[in-house]
């Protein structure tokens, strides 16, 4: 999940930060607020009116600044030390939530799982991994594609235009070859402007960044290996002519905040969007608890509103004909089984032990409303050991790389057992992987890749691994399935098919996959220690490891959909 790699930032307060304007348009800057105001985000009981949330905010000594009406949130300022605990005394009310700054630290320079392979120094295996027919020169290295059948898929169905993927990430780089034709800028948008105290100095004056820029390069990679453009050059995606929409919800730090999380969603649903990609948690929370003993009465009600508002915005954008796909995450732990939190608050206070009850506590947005959540694969087909897994919340399984597959084989602890994907050139350049000329630095070939056209164009590409690379793949699929059984939508355009269908067909053509034996599952050879052990419930149509299979994209544009 790629809010991992802000391992070392240090950000505001609480997820439940400030909710844009209304999600028809790019969010607008955090309103000004004098030196003694505080903001917070308040969240209604559901089925309170409008008119009545506000009363009761006013009533708590809030001024109302902004809202997002459809799922009952609101932003507020004040200068009323008491608000919080006014606003959870208001029966009309859930909660309230401040955001407040505590200063700012460099995010870490690289992910502990998704850039594991560069931390540990690993090297290539010297030989392509695919790997079946290619559309263009670096699918060879794709070794999902095969796996996943996707590189026959796109003979049959490589997907429509007129099929909308949102990535809800860091952003997208519209500009990379590989991902300009297919890029719509008319329906991106960016609801997470910069905020200084996390990500640093904003790059224009607005703060808000344009919509084909991504300063993390997360959502870049994720968006080439749903859609990069057949093109001839470079690689290509799962569903190579769809159409790619950023929808920004993450900040340059890497963190996802509630209010661009939910605005997203929102937006999502009223635009017409068929398919969005969710690789992240949202913080500062690993999992919100409805009543947490060791999180103070604030904390427990921020923690309830997140809860109602995003299940709320879920629910608001699969009723609007929005596919919803989630990754599981890279905590190596059964989610339905989940160890203690010690990580959380990751900002806004200090981390601290949280035992954590399944029946009450929640990692989202994947444990939400209609969410298709996926696990983790290397080339072997085996869960990646950094993997979360669980018959409670797996959906499907789809390759998302393990740099440590492949043990006692050539392969082991190769860039190759990755995912290869577009991302930035100037995100490179600031991680020490690319100099000022656009040329690969020295000792960075293995794991960089650049590819030019004849006029001088070039696009640049490299290595990450974790269940964020496999959520796409899941996410290319499932256009796929729009696009080959979708009907025409009268009132939006473009294709739209209804998200349960979609769903049970994705299910219905996976690949149907054994849990290994033994079913306990030590990862000791890969220097994994006993935390780190995996036990694989179920039987082979679905179990914790691979759910109801490993996605199969042949099956399901050549299987026929079933009506109900």
């Amino acid at each position: 999940m790629s809010r991992r790699f802000t391992a070392g930032a240090v950000a505001t307060a609480t997820a439940l930060a400030l909710l844009g304007a209304a999600p028809a348009g790019p969010a607008a800057a955090a309103p000004d607020t004098s030196d003694d105001a505080a903001e917070y985000t308040v969240v209604a009981e559901v089925g309170t009116s409008s008119t009545a949330a506000v009363a009761a905010i006013e009533a708590a000594g809030g001024t109302v600044v902004d809202s997002t009406v459809d799922v009952g949130m609101y932003q507020v300022v004040t200068d009323d030390a008491a608000f919080a605990a006014k606003v959870a005394a208001a029966p009309a009310l859930l909660g309230a939530a401040e955001k407040r700054p505590v200063g700012y630290a460099p995010r870490a320079r690289f992910d502990a799982v998704e850039q594991e392979h560069r931390i540990a120094g690993g090297r290539s295996a010297g030989a392509a991994g695919n790997r079946g027919a290619r559309m263009d020169p670096l699918d060879e290295k794709l070794w999902g594609l095969a796996m996943m059948r996707a590189d026959k898929s796109r003979k049959v169905e490589p997907g429509e235009r007129g099929v909308t993927v949102g990535i809800l990430d860091t952003g997208i780089d519209g500009q990379h070859p590989d991902i300009a034709p297919n890029f719509s800028y008319s329906l991106s948008r960016n609801f997470a402007p910069d905020i200084v105290d996390i990500d640093g100095e904003c790059e224009v004056a607005s703060c808000l960044d344009p919509v084909d820029r991504d300063d993390s390069g997360h959502g870049t990679h994720v968006a080439g290996t749903i859609g990069a453009a057949a093109n001839g050059f470079g690689l290509s995606g799962v569903a190579p002519k769809v159409t790619l929409v950023a929808l920004k919800g993450g900040q340059d730090s890497g963190y996802f905040f509630l209010d661009s999380v939910v605005n997203a969603l929102v937006y999502a649903g009223d635009a017409g969007i068929d398919v969005v990609n969710m690789s992240f948690y949202i913080d500062p929370w690993l999992y919100n608890c409805l009543n947490n003993p060791a999180d103070s009465a604030e904390e427990q009600a921020s923690q309830r509103a997140t809860i109602e508002a995003v299940n709320r915005a879920l629910r608001y954008a699969h009723k609007r004909g929005v596919t919803l796909v989630g990754s599981l995450g890279n905590n190596h732990e059964d989610l339905g089984s989940p160890r203690d939190d010690t990580s959380s608050p990751n900002y806004g206070g200090t981390p601290r032990l949280r035992p954590i009850d399944n029946a009450t506590c929640w990692d989202l947005p994947v444990e939400g409303a209609h969410v298709i959540g996926v696990s983790s694969v290397g080339p072997s087909a085996a869960k990646a050991d950094y993997s979360n897994y669980g018959t409670e919340q797996i959906s499907v399984a789809a390759p998302g790389g393990w740099f440590r597959d492949g043990f006692g084989t050539p392969t082991h602890r190769t860039y190759d057992n990755t995912i290869l994907s577009s991302y930035p050139l100037h995100v490179l350049q600031e991680e020490g992987a690319v100099d000022a000329d656009g040329n690969i630095v020295p000792g960075a070939e293995a794991f960089v890749v650049k590819e030019c056209t004849a006029a001088g164009v070039c696009g640049y590409y490299t290595y990450l691994q974790g269940t964020s690379m496999a959520s796409p793949h899941v996410s290319g699929v499932a256009a796929l399935i729009v696009s080959r059984y979708g009907k025409r939508d009268t009132r939006r355009g473009g294709l739209t098919l209804d998200p349960d269908k979609v769903e049970s067909h994705l299910y219905r053509t996976a690949d149907e996959t054994a849990c290994p034996q033994p079913r306990l599952v030590s990862y000791a050879n890969e220097d994994r220690s006993p935390e780190w052990d995996a036990y694989c419930a179920g039987g082979k149509n679905f179990n914790g490891f691979y759910g109801h299979g490993i996605v199969d994209a042949f099956a399901a544009v050549t299987s026929p959909l079933h009506h109900r």
